[in-house]
């Protein structure tokens, strides 16, 4: 296995962590972007650059490109807030 900082240039890690955090849904958006499904591929799709940029499990990445995936396709919707 080749070593992580010859697989990927300097800083690539930091940044794909940087554009998740950017992407990803949390308390303060969540009800009002949790059926856009563009968005929510973003994020999943970004958690799998991370994932994979930090050396994580491939089959993390695959579950992550998965649903995106279904989420493009609108296979899936987001489940009901649990506190309604």
């Amino acid at each position: 296995m080749l070593n992580s900082s010859l697989k990927w240039p300097k800083g690539s890690q930091e940044l794909a962590i940087q554009l998740h955090s950017k992407l990803k849904l949390d308390n303060k958006n969540w009800h009002e972007l949790k059926n856009n499904p563009e968005r929510r591929a973003a994020e999943l799709i970004s958690g799998a650059i991370v994932q994979l940029i930090s050396e994580g499990n491939p089959n993390d990445v695959l579950n992550l490109l998965t649903q995106s995936e279904k989420w493009i396709k609108g296979e899936i919707k987001a489940p009901r807030c649990p506190q309604h």
